[in-house]
Formats: structure tokens, C-alpha cells, sequence
């Protein structure tokens, strides 16, 4: 049982190892599965362009293109980790989310 406590605790204070306090709304959800899902399609796409032989710009013009959606996915989600996650840790009191959050912006670019 104690084991299980420090488990938990370490869990706890790893942001990335458990789930949201504040669940994601069914319309945000849907949102960023249908990001996903265009950035998906144009993944695919790349590849059916490189299968087929395309020239090297068109290709490289589609990553650009999946680079940005990405980015932009990334902005999203990091929006509603700011609003959420961050705030509700602040609020109770835990001022170590913010060196997290720092982190996490600088692994955006």
C-alpha cells in the first residue's frame, strides 16, 4: 500500500502521465480529431506523392504544409492546457506547473 501512495504521488506531479482534471468537451474533442485527421490525409498524401514519383518542391511544399497544421494543433492544445491544467494547478497553489508549462512551450518552437 505505501508503494501504491508513492505511485500515485509521482503520478500525480507528471503531467503526462495521467489524465485531465477537466475533461475536454465533446465539441473540443471533435475539433482536434478532425485536425488530426486532415493532417492524417495530407500525411498520406506525401506519401502517395513520394510512391508516385512527384517532383521534390511539390513534396516539399505538403511538408511545410503538415509542419504548419501541426504547429497550429500544438497552439490549440497548449491554449486549452494554459486555460485548464495550469490554472487549476496554480490556483491550488502548485507554482511548479509553470516551469512545466515553460517547457512544454519551448518544445513547440
Amino acid at each position: 500500500m505505501k508503494n501504491q501512495k508513492a505511485t500515485d504521488s509521482a503520478r500525480d506531479m507528471c503531467a503526462c502521465c495521467h489524465h485531465k482534471h477537466t475533461p475536454r468537451g465533446a465539441k473540443e474533442q471533435r475539433q482536434l480529431q478532425n485536425r488530426i485527421n486532415r493532417i492524417i490525409g495530407q500525411l498520406n498524401g506525401i506519401k502517395g506523392m513520394i510512391d508516385d514519383n512527384r517532383y521534390c518542391g511539390d513534396i516539399l511544399m505538403q511538408i511545410g504544409a503538415v509542419e504548419s497544421a501541426l504547429q497550429s494543433l500544438g497552439y490549440v492544445v497548449l491554449q486549452d492546457h494554459m486555460q485548464t491544467c495550469v490554472a487549476e494547478e496554480v490556483k491550488k497553489g502548485n507554482e511548479e506547473i509553470l516551469t512545466e508549462a515553460i517547457e512544454l512551450i519551448k518544445k513547440l518552437k
